[in-house]
């Protein structure tokens, strides 16, 4: 699954434009879903009216031909809430809430908070947690209770600890909740320890590569799936070189997919990076 991108023209606007060729990019390769204006889309930016617009029409762009997941977290539960609803409307098949940010909540004000968005808004939803941004860690304890939550159905795990994923597994009584990776440099190794899947910021640069070593890990093909993952490697780190999303999205320039648009205080890679990632990207063999 991508964490797709938002386009932006260089003013910062958003290019839907471009969003409708990566829509299409993204089918024609195999990407299984799409995850439209979680914080890779530069959520954190994006005034509730963009946020709202840029989710509906990304559902409609797909025209029900992929599961379309909207992202939805805030670090005001309300937010969360009105953000959840709009994508609801807007026709999207599941949300992706990040964990509140900044605030820093006890674990117990975590359960609180996504247990008031599911009560008010009956879409299944997946919880996110990725502390090396929030500054928020939610347990594997709090997330067992999350999951007997009938529309709370999975977890995106970007903590990049596998013992974390063996915890989870082990506290787990709901066979059907999904677990998915968060971080592409250990989303492989994931998968094949019975992870369901990854929602990947490398699936932007590099979708029918990903899809491929995704399926030999969900397939327990180890030999596959590592010599795939080997490829992809150098994208794994180098798309990080500085905050995501701005490497990916000078990636995706470099292929002449979108503008270089990012919206501050993001701005576009530092020249020092740029050789490095067009290795990673020749590697990959996406140049």
């Amino acid at each position: 699954m991508v964490a797709l991108v938002t386009p932006m023209h260089v003013d910062g606007s958003v290019d839907y434009k471009s969003l409708a060729n990566l829509v299409e990019f993204h089918i024609e390769n195999s990407t299984s879903a799409i995850v439209s204006v979680g914080t890779t889309g530069e959520s954190a930016t994006l005034n509730m009216e963009q946020h709202c617009d840029v989710m509906a029409r990304t559902v409609e762009m797909v025209g029900g031909r992929i599961p379309v997941i909207a992202g939805t977290g805030a670090n005001s539960t309300w937010e969360a809430i009105e953000l959840t609803r709009c994508a609801q409307q807007g026709g999207a098949d599941a949300c992706l809430l990040v964990t509140p940010y900044y605030n820093k909540p006890p674990q117990r004000g975590l359960y609180a908070h996504h247990k008031k968005v599911a009560e008010a808004v009956d879409i299944p939803q997946i919880l996110y947690n990725v502390p090396g941004r929030t500054a928020c860690d939610m347990l594997p304890e709090t997330v067992k209770q999350l999951s007997e939550i009938d529309n709370i159905i999975g977890l995106k795990d970007a903590t990049g600890d596998l013992g974390r994923l063996a915890e989870t597994q082990s506290l787990l009584t709901e066979a059907a909740f999904g677990l998915y990776s968060g971080d592409d440099a250990t989303g492989a190794e994931f998968m094949l320890r019975g992870g369901h899947g990854v929602i990947s910021v490398t699936n932007n640069v590099a979708p029918k590569a990903m899809a491929e070593m995704c399926e030999a890990a969900l397939s327990g093909d180890r030999e596959l799936a590592e010599s795939i993952n080997q490829r992809l490697a150098g994208l794994h780190s180098r798309l990080f070189l500085e905050s995501s999303p701005i490497p990916v999205k000078w990636a995706l320039f470099e292929m002449g997919l979108i503008e270089p648009g990012i919206r501050l205080p993001l701005d576009v890679l530092d020249e020092q990076f740029h050789e490095p990632l067009r290795h990673a990207m020749r590697q990959a063999e996406v140049l």
